[in-house]
Protein backbone atom coordinates (compact mmCIF):
# COMPACT_ATOMS: atom_id res chain seq x y z
CA UNK A 1 0.00 0.00 0.00
CA UNK A 2 1.39 3.40 -0.90
CA UNK A 3 2.20 5.76 1.93
CA UNK A 4 -0.40 8.41 0.97
CA UNK A 5 -3.18 5.79 1.10
CA UNK A 6 -1.94 4.51 4.46
CA UNK A 7 -1.95 8.04 5.84
CA UNK A 8 -5.22 9.30 4.36
CA UNK A 9 -7.39 6.20 4.62
CA UNK A 10 -7.88 6.39 8.42
CA UNK A 11 -8.74 10.10 8.21
CA UNK A 12 -11.18 9.49 5.34
CA UNK A 13 -12.87 6.69 7.25
CA UNK A 14 -13.17 8.81 10.40
CA UNK A 15 -14.60 11.74 8.45
CA UNK A 16 -17.18 9.57 6.72
CA UNK A 17 -18.30 8.01 10.00
CA UNK A 18 -18.44 11.24 12.01
CA UNK A 19 -19.81 13.62 9.39
CA UNK A 20 -23.06 15.16 10.59
CA UNK A 21 -26.28 13.83 9.21
CA UNK A 22 -29.50 15.65 9.90
CA UNK A 23 -31.95 13.17 8.40
CA UNK A 24 -34.23 11.85 11.10
CA UNK A 25 -36.80 9.18 10.44
CA UNK A 26 -39.61 9.72 12.91
CA UNK A 27 -42.05 7.12 11.62
CA UNK A 28 -42.01 4.28 9.15
CA UNK A 29 -44.87 4.13 6.67
CA UNK A 30 -46.31 1.08 8.45
CA UNK A 31 -46.17 2.79 11.86
CA UNK A 32 -47.85 5.91 10.46
CA UNK A 33 -50.62 3.79 8.89
CA UNK A 34 -51.34 2.16 12.25
CA UNK A 35 -51.42 5.54 14.03
CA UNK A 36 -53.80 6.96 11.42
CA UNK A 37 -56.12 3.96 11.27
CA UNK A 38 -55.72 1.90 14.47
CA UNK A 39 -58.85 -0.18 13.76
CA UNK A 40 -57.77 -1.12 10.22
CA UNK A 41 -57.39 -4.82 9.61
CA UNK A 42 -55.63 -4.27 6.29
CA UNK A 43 -54.28 -1.67 3.89
CA UNK A 44 -54.93 -2.24 0.21
CA UNK A 45 -52.50 -0.57 -2.18
CA UNK A 46 -54.33 1.96 -4.29
CA UNK A 47 -51.47 2.87 -6.64
CA UNK A 48 -48.16 4.56 -5.90
CA UNK A 49 -47.80 5.43 -2.26
CA UNK A 50 -51.53 5.36 -1.54
CA UNK A 51 -53.49 2.78 0.44
CA UNK A 52 -57.15 2.21 1.29
CA UNK A 53 -57.53 1.49 5.00
CA UNK A 54 -60.13 -1.17 5.68
CA UNK A 55 -61.66 -2.89 8.69
CA UNK A 56 -62.91 -6.10 7.15
CA UNK A 57 -64.84 -4.97 4.07
CA UNK A 58 -65.58 -1.51 5.48
CA UNK A 59 -63.55 1.39 4.05
CA UNK A 60 -62.10 3.62 6.76
CA UNK A 61 -60.27 6.09 4.53
CA UNK A 62 -57.21 6.72 2.44
CA UNK A 63 -53.56 6.93 3.49
CA UNK A 64 -51.20 8.88 1.22
CA UNK A 65 -47.42 9.29 1.48
CA UNK A 66 -45.72 12.16 -0.31
CA UNK A 67 -42.66 14.37 -0.07
CA UNK A 68 -42.01 18.06 -0.52
CA UNK A 69 -38.81 20.06 -0.52
CA UNK A 70 -38.06 21.90 2.72
CA UNK A 71 -35.48 24.58 2.11
CA UNK A 72 -32.96 22.30 0.40
CA UNK A 73 -33.94 18.70 1.18
CA UNK A 74 -37.01 16.49 1.05
CA UNK A 75 -39.54 16.13 3.84
CA UNK A 76 -41.48 12.85 3.73
CA UNK A 77 -44.96 13.09 5.19
CA UNK A 78 -48.24 11.18 5.30
CA UNK A 79 -51.85 12.32 5.17
CA UNK A 80 -54.81 10.24 6.33
CA UNK A 81 -58.20 11.12 4.84
CA UNK A 82 -61.56 9.85 6.08
CA UNK A 83 -64.20 8.58 3.67
CA UNK A 84 -65.63 12.07 3.21
CA UNK A 85 -62.22 13.45 2.13
CA UNK A 86 -61.40 15.29 5.37
CA UNK A 87 -57.90 15.25 6.81
CA UNK A 88 -57.76 13.00 9.86
CA UNK A 89 -54.04 13.22 10.49
CA UNK A 90 -50.76 14.51 9.05
CA UNK A 91 -47.45 13.01 10.14
CA UNK A 92 -43.87 13.88 9.28
CA UNK A 93 -42.12 10.61 8.45
CA UNK A 94 -38.61 11.89 7.74
CA UNK A 95 -37.08 15.34 8.08
CA UNK A 96 -33.67 16.00 6.54
CA UNK A 97 -32.99 19.72 7.13
CA UNK A 98 -30.64 20.85 9.91
CA UNK A 99 -33.27 23.25 11.31
CA UNK A 100 -36.99 23.88 11.04
CA UNK A 101 -38.03 20.53 12.49
CA UNK A 102 -40.79 22.31 14.41
CA UNK A 103 -43.09 21.41 11.51
CA UNK A 104 -43.46 18.00 13.13
CA UNK A 105 -44.87 19.44 16.35
CA UNK A 106 -48.35 17.99 17.08
CA UNK A 107 -49.88 21.44 17.60
CA UNK A 108 -48.76 22.64 14.19
CA UNK A 109 -49.80 19.46 12.37
CA UNK A 110 -53.20 19.49 14.12
CA UNK A 111 -54.13 22.59 12.10
CA UNK A 112 -54.72 20.33 9.08
CA UNK A 113 -57.24 18.06 10.82
CA UNK A 114 -60.73 18.55 9.40
CA UNK A 115 -59.52 20.40 6.29
CA UNK A 116 -61.06 19.48 2.94
CA UNK A 117 -60.35 20.22 -0.70
CA UNK A 118 -62.45 23.39 -0.32
CA UNK A 119 -60.39 24.71 2.62
CA UNK A 120 -58.10 27.67 1.83
CA UNK A 121 -54.97 26.03 3.33
CA UNK A 122 -52.84 29.13 3.25
CA UNK A 123 -49.85 29.83 5.49
CA UNK A 124 -50.46 33.07 7.32
CA UNK A 125 -54.24 32.75 7.37
CA UNK A 126 -55.61 29.34 8.40
CA UNK A 127 -52.18 27.70 8.84
CA UNK A 128 -49.59 29.31 11.15
CA UNK A 129 -46.14 30.05 9.82
CA UNK A 130 -43.18 28.79 11.84
CA UNK A 131 -40.34 31.30 12.09
CA UNK A 132 -37.15 29.56 10.97
CA UNK A 133 -39.16 26.96 9.06
CA UNK A 134 -41.01 29.23 6.66
CA UNK A 135 -40.32 27.20 3.51
CA UNK A 136 -41.02 23.89 5.25
CA UNK A 137 -44.32 25.29 6.59
CA UNK A 138 -45.28 26.59 3.16
CA UNK A 139 -44.31 23.46 1.25
CA UNK A 140 -45.99 21.01 3.64
CA UNK A 141 -49.14 23.12 3.47
CA UNK A 142 -49.01 23.12 -0.33
CA UNK A 143 -48.42 19.36 -0.30
CA UNK A 144 -51.45 18.68 1.89
CA UNK A 145 -53.52 20.95 -0.33
CA UNK A 146 -52.34 19.02 -3.40
CA UNK A 147 -53.24 15.69 -1.77
CA UNK A 148 -56.69 17.01 -0.90
CA UNK A 149 -57.19 18.25 -4.47
CA UNK A 150 -56.08 14.89 -5.86
CA UNK A 151 -57.67 12.45 -3.41
CA UNK A 152 -60.12 14.42 -1.26
CA UNK A 153 -63.15 13.52 -3.35
CA UNK A 154 -61.83 10.03 -4.22
CA UNK A 155 -61.39 8.62 -0.73
CA UNK A 156 -64.66 6.67 -0.87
Amino acid sequence: MTSWVRLTLPAALAASISSPSYAVQYLTIDAAKKLAFPSASRFVENGGLTWKAQAGDRLLGLFVVDHVIGKHLYIDYAVALDTSGRVMRVDILQYRESYGGEVREPGWLAQFVGKTSSSPLKVGSDIRNISGATLSSLHITEGVKRILATYGSHSR
